[in-house]
């Protein structure tokens, strides 16, 4: 009994260490209209700055994903706080676009070596019999933190002193606090190899796992895109359309929808993986729906309840998918087959976003909204026509 106390402790703080690293990656969300005043940007200009973090995620998900299989979790994940302690530095020290690049990209590099690493982590550090617990302390530390963090901002910058200095000064603290936190902590992989035998990965999975992954990253696609545009022109949106410039008020919306998505991924329990995706496709649909009201209508409720159905959606389909392909996977590819999921879902919170900045210069920010929306609502139709037609039956590890 009090080893399978230590061990759900170290799943809880390891979890914690996991949203620390993760609220620095939303942390500037609700700053970047501060940013435009006081650099002369676009509103193009703010979503290359954003996908900035998710292309860097995604290289280091293909260039290292699989590094802490081989060279063990914490010491990947001690790497990882130091890109986000890194990134903390580089806004403060901001002078123009180059330093916001920079911030941005040591934030992806932190996030990318996190994703996986972190989840396999805290999972692996449960005891017998707790990994549907441990997946969700996983995902909810994920998605948790990446909501604390406009909340965060967004509070300080709207009530406190110092509104582009202040997030990151806190952002440094909790990283310090984490660092001696996983120290503390054990290692969880038992045989350890070179860092020079880790190579760079191509997206793929092990044939057993495939009819688990596709339908899988379908959901996973959907769900990161709308966050995406969440994360990057809400608060814009919120500025020029609703006349709401108070930044904690764009910092609570954005964070309802991850707070949300951490709701939906507790439903998985109750709901099954199976429908889980489904259903969140579903969600989805109907938070795009809310969405497209907000815009059309310019309605400060509907973007409210478009964050929380939406998220609650998202988090069915991302936690049902993880679910579904961390039980597929042998133990020695785990991480790296969760790590090729995330690159299919960064992918979404980045691709789908440019587009949007693109497409507001002519169409402005609503036009390209909408066309967003009908896109996505698109793939998540057909995403949940497939997943009905061939439900997702997790394979026992």
């Amino acid at each position: 009994m009090d080893g399978d106390r230590r061990r759900w402790r170290q799943c809880v703080l390891g979890g914690a260490v996991f949203a620390v690293c993760m609220a620095g990656t939303t942390l500037p969300t609700p700053l970047y209209g501060l940013y435009q005043e006081k650099f002369g940007f676009s509103e193009l200009m703010v979503t290359v700055v954003y996908a900035v973090y998710a292309f860097a995620v995604i290289g280091v998900l293909l260039l290292a994903g699989n590094a802490s299989d081989a060279v063990g979790r914490r010491p990947v994940l001690l790497v990882g706080l130091g890109c986000a302690a890194a990134s903390a530095v580089c806004f403060l020290c901001a002078s123009g676009l180059d330093w916001l690049y920079a911030g941005r990209l040591l934030s992806g590099l932190s996030a990318g070596l996190f994703t996986g690493a972190a989840t396999v982590y805290v999972i692996e550090s449960a005891p017998p019999g707790g990994a549907a617990r441990a997946t969700f302390v996983a995902t909810a530390a994920n998605m948790g933190g990446l909501g604390c963090g406009p909340l965060l901002a967004g509070v300080l910058a709207q009530y406190a002193p110092w509104p582009l200095y202040l997030p990151f000064v806190v952002h440094l603290a909790l990283v310090a606090v984490s660092v001696a936190v996983l120290l503390c902590l054990r290692e969880t992989v038992r045989e350890r190899r070179p860092l020079s035998t880790v190579r760079p990965q191509r997206p793929g999975v092990p044939p057993g796992v495939r009819a688990v992954f596709g339908p899988a990253a379908i959901a996973s696609f959907v769900g990161f895109a709308l966050f995406g545009v969440f994360t990057s022109v809400s608060p814009a949106f919120l500025a020029q359309s609703l006349d709401v410039h108070n930044r904690a008020v764009s910092g609570l919306v954005v964070a309802l929808a991850f707070f949300s998505s951490t709701a939906g991924q507790l439903a998985v329990d109750r709901v099954g993986v199976g429908r889980s995706l489904p259903l969140g496709c579903a969600g989805l649909l109907v938070g795009l729906g809310l969405l497209a009201g907000a815009l059309r209508w310019e309605l400060l409720v509907l973007v409210v309840l478009s964050a929380v159905v939406g998220g609650v959606g998202q988090g069915l389909a991302f936690r049902g998918a993880l679910s579904a392909v961390a039980q597929a996977s042998p133990p020695d590819r785990r991480a790296s087959v969760i790590s090729t999921l995330f690159v299919v879902a960064y992918t979404g919170i980045s691709l789908p976003v440019i587009g949007v900045g693109v497409l507001a210069g002519p169409m402005g920010l609503e036009g390209a909204g909408l066309v967003f929306i009908a896109c996505m609502a698109v793939l998540a139709a057909v995403a949940g026509v497939y997943l009905l037609r061939r439900p997702v039956r997790p394979v026992a590890a």
